[in-house]
Formats: structure tokens, C-alpha cells, sequence
């Protein structure tokens, strides 16, 4: 209704207009409750049938652990943490279930469970979240969560998909496009008996999700490790580049590796093969002329009394001999002073072991063929390299990088720099933040402090990045049009605060109601 002073016939109408929607409310249908309940109780023994088979797969995957401990030990420790994880979780849920049915006499009068009061009470208190509310969120969130760290990369895209569908907590677009939190929208208003269904629901998606969880660790892994029509043949060569006139050194051995399995017969490059040591293929060739050389082959078993063949198939490069580095920098062709630049230095043909870096500043490794450089004063920095190949010889190589400092940051308000628009009530809650943007660095960067100037108004100095109550005053003074600029942005990195900044440079917002 619009506002203003309503007349006596207009009370009584809207007076009536209540009371036919508590009507409508009274009247819902005893079946409709009636039938929550009874889904309620199907998923209960949906969940019983699920926990039994998924202890039996529990039980299996540590009888497997046990007897194969190397193989089957880590797929083991996920289910274990998996089953610990749900339990957590289900005990949860069926403990907030006793407590919404606690004063409820008759546990399967589904019909009279059409009160809303409990979870409307116990989740909400007023547009907000309880404790009790935001503890549910949290226990929803973490399960999902525990699930997909357990598993890690050993998660196909399927059941990592499934999960975060089962326990998806986001915003829901309801059909008029409103976002509701996903709490609101769930268990806000429902009868008791729905809820009840609800929560069971979960329970059946945690339980559900351990099966499959499970049958993904345990079932087709299992089958398809145990069976040699899916082994394949490996070729591990010593170092994948040779020089010409070395010879190419390795081995060949089977995915599923067992020193009691000698083969029956090895086809390499299309002939009869017999340097076989302890289930393994013992390559020791001439590398051949410079190029691309390929290994492939067959190895024969006797499975079942009938030949099995598992192909194997690699290749590798002969090179000539290097006499300079390979140098680059991963971001670009200079440094920046006050960062750490990455630096990849390779030699082709000669292991990461043989070969020696150093450089003016602040220079470390940081793994094979990767190092850190943080330039010192100056305007450029030599990296030094020297390189032992295989046949002894020594080389040296030189390369020079410009040094840079980091370009000027730029305020940002919403993630916007420059200048950009917005209503006065916005800008009172404003944060302010520094960026470099098109910076090949993806930087972190803290405002300490700025100054905002508000037309007609005193400059106002601001300690961190959000406005204080003297700036929001002054804000409040502003008027439509009005250019609101914020400079003097004071910014440190993060994780370096000794580097100063050469400047952050301003940002203006204009008012536009």
C-alpha cells in the first residue's frame, strides 16, 4: 500500500486480505505433510542399506591396504578420512534432528508437524543468522570442503562435480531473480515435517557420497590395476637428450612394477630383445645421428597359458653440442628492483647438477633449473653460468638484464581506477585499494593511508583503507555532481614493505545522486 493515513474501509480490508492468507496457510493439505514424512522414512532406509554396503567396502579397502600396503595404503588413508569426515557430519545432523523433535510426542504424527517456529527461531533472528545458523552453513561448507582435500587429484571431474553440487551452499536466484541465501531459502518458513525431510536428504547425500566416493577409490582402480591388459610399458631413459655418438642408457619396466616378472619375449624397434635383468629391459644402444629417435616395442607374458603383449612406445633427441646457455626470464627481458624475478636457466643436454648460476643481489635456487633474483643497485645485472658436459668439457656463458623499478600504482574503488561513478550512499562504504594494472607482476599491494577531498569541504586525512567517521561526514555534505578525488594514496606491497613505492596516483569519484 502507499504510504500516508489509511481510512477505516481500507484497514478492514487489508484486515480480511490477512486473514484469507492464514486461512490458506491452515488449510494445507494433511497429505502433502503426510507425504514429506513418509520420504523422510524412505531415505532413513535408503541411508541403512547405503552405511552397510559402504563398512563392507570400508572393510575391503583394509584387508586390500594390508596386503599390499605400498599399493593400496594411500587409497586406504583417503577412505578412512572420508568415513570420518561423514560420520562427523551425520552425527551433526541427527543431533539437531533430536533437538527439532524434542518436544514432539509422537514422533510419526506427520500431520501435526506443520509448525515452522523451531528452525525459524533457532537459524534466524532477524535478516541475520544465529550462531545455530551460521554453525550449519559452516558444517556444510567444511564437508565439502574435508571430501575434496581427501581426495586431492585422485578426484575424477565427475565425483568432484557431484560433490559440489550435493553440498552447495551459494546464493539461490528464486523465479523473480531475487538472490536468497541459500539457508533463507531452504529452511525459512517450512513446516517441521519438511525440514525434517530436508536435513534427511543430506544425510542420504552424505552417505550416497561415500559410495561413490568409495567405488571410485576401491572398484574400477583396483580392477584396473590388477589386470595386465591395462599395464603399459614405460621406457625410462637415463637423460632424454644425447650427443652424437653417446650411446641412449635406460631401462624399460612395466607400470606395475614386480622384479619376478620376467617376460617371455621383448620386441624392440622391431627386433628380438634379451638384455633382461630382474623384470626389467636394460636399454645400452648407439644413440644414432642428430635428431628424433623413437623406442617402441612389445613385451610378451604368459597369462592364463596365452600370450599377453604390452606395447611400449617413448622417444628422445640427439643434439649437437652446446656452447652457450639457454637463459630467460619467465615475466620478460628486464628485473624489477623489490621483487623476486624468476629466473629458468637451462643447458641442453647437461643435468641441472652440472651447472653452476650466480648474479649480483639477492640470488637463490628455488628448484631444478629455477632461481630468484632480486636485483641490488644499478641499472643492470649480469647472470653468470658455467656448464659440465658429459664429455668434461667446461662452458661459461653471460647474459645482462635491464633493471626496472615497478611502475606507479593506481588508486582502485570497487576494482575501478581513474575515475568512476556512484550514488553518495555507496561511497560511504567505499574501500580503497592501489593496483598496477597491465603489470606483468600479479602484485598484492596495502593501503596505509590517503587523503580525500570533497568540493567545498576540508582535505580529511584517513588512516588505512577505509573511510573514517570524519570522511563520512564530509561525504555526507557532498552533492549530485559533485567530484569527490581521493590522492596522496600511501601503499606498500605485501610480504616486502621495505620497497617504497614511487607513487599511487589518484582517483576520482563522481557523485551521482
Amino acid at each position: 500500500m502507499a504510504g500516508g493515513q489509511q481510512s477505516p474501509r481500507q484497514k478492514m480490508i487489508n484486515l480480511m486480505y490477512l486473514v484469507f492468507i492464514a486461512m490458506l496457510a491452515m488449510n494445507m493439505t494433511k497429505e502433502v505433510l503426510s507425504a514429506f514424512g513418509y520420504m523422510k522414512e524412505g531415505l532413513i532406509e535408503n541411508n541403512i542399506s547405503t552405511t552397510e554396503k559402504n563398512n563392507k567396502a570400508y572393510e575391503n579397502s583394509a584387508t586390500k591396504a594390508s596386503e599390499q600396503a605400498a599399493k593400496f595404503g594411500k587409497l586406504n588413508e583417503q577412505a578412512l578420512k572420508v568415513k570420518e569426515y561423514s560420520a562427523n557430519f551425520y552425527a551433526y545432523l541427527e543431533d539437531l534432528k533430536s533437538k527439532m523433535t524434542a518436544d514432539v510426542e509422537d514422533k510419526k504424527a506427520y500431520q501435526s508437524m506443520d509448525k515452522t517456529e523451531f528452525l525459524d527461531h533457532y537459524f534466524f533472528k532477524g535478516d541475520k543468522f544465529t550462531a545455530e545458523g551460521q554453525a550449519f552453513l559452516d558444517k556444510m561448507n567444511a564437508h565439502r570442503t574435508n571430501l575434496l582435500a581427501a581426495l586431492g587429484n585422485s578426484i575424477s571431474s565427475d565425483l568432484k562435480a557431484s560433490i559440489e553440487r550435493r553440498f552447495n551452499t551459494d546464493d539461490v536466484t528464486d523465479s523473480e531473480g531475487k538472490q536468497i541465501p541459500w539457508l533463507e531459502y531452504r529452511y525459512e518458513g517450512f513446516p517441521l515435517i519438511a525440514s525434517l525431510a530436508n536435513i534427511t536428504k543430506i544425510e542420504s547425500d552424505i552417505k550416497n557420497t561415500e559410495s561413490d566416493i568409495v567405488t571410485s577409490l576401491l572398484g574400477g582402480k583396483l580392477e584396473e590395476s590388477l589386470s595386465l591388459s591395462n599395464y603399459k610399458g614405460i621406457v625410462a631413459l637415463d637423460k632424454n637428450a644425447y650427443f652424437a655418438g653417446e650411446k641412449v642408457t635406460g631401462k624399460i619396466v612395466l607400470g606395475r612394477y614386480d622384479a619376478t616378472m620376467v617376460p617371455d619375449k621383448v620386441t624392440l624397434n622391431g627386433q628380438n630383445y634379451k638384455n633382461i635383468v630382474a623384470g626389467q629391459v636394460i636399454i645400452d644402444m648407439p644413440a644414432g645421428n642428430v635428431g628424433n629417435h623413437d623406442i617402441k616395442g612389445k613385451i610378451t607374458f604368459t597369462q592364463n597359458g596365452k600370450p599377453v603383449d604390452v606395447d611400449f612406445k617413448s622417444s628422445y633427441s640427439v643434439i649437437s653440442q652446446p656452447n652457450e646457455a639457454v637463459i630467460s626470464a619467465d615475466k620478460m627481458n628486464v628485473v624489477y628492483r623489490g621483487l623476486s624475478n624468476p629466473i629458468s636457466v637451462s643447458l641442453p643436454g647437461v643435468g641441472d647438477k652440472d651447472i653452476k648460476v650466480s648474479a649480483a643481489g639477492n640470488f637463490k635456487k628455488t628448484g631444478k633449473g629455477k632461481y630468484s633474483l632480486r636485483p641490488g643497485k644499478g641499472t643492470s645485472v649480469s647472470i653468470n653460468v658455467t656448464g659440465k658436459l658429459s664429455s668434461g668439457k667446461t662452458i661459461t656463458s653471460k647474459k645482462v638484464f635491464r633493471i626496472k623499478e615497478i611502475p606507479a600504482a593506481m588508486a582502485t574503488v570497487r576494482g575501478q581506477y581513474g575515475e568512476t561513478r556512484m550514488p553518495k550512499a555507496s561511497v560511504g562504504r567505499i574501500t580503497v585499494g592501489a593496483g598496477l594494472p597491465d603489470f606483468v607482476f600479479d602484485l598484492k599491494l596495502k593501503v596505509n593511508s590517503f587523503k580525500i577531498k570533497v568540493p567545498g569541504q576540508l582535505t580529511i586525512s584517513v588512516t588505512g583503507s577505509k573511510l573514517s567517521a570524519q570522511a563520512k561526514r564530509v561525504i555526507a555534505k557532498a552533492r549530485r555532481g559533485d567530484i569527490i578525488t581521493i590522492y596522496a594514496v600511501n601503499a606498500s606491497i605485501i610480504g616486502n614493505s621495505s620497497y617504497k613505492l614511487r607513487k599511487v596516483l589518484p582517483i576520482s569519484i563522481e557523485i551521482s545522486n
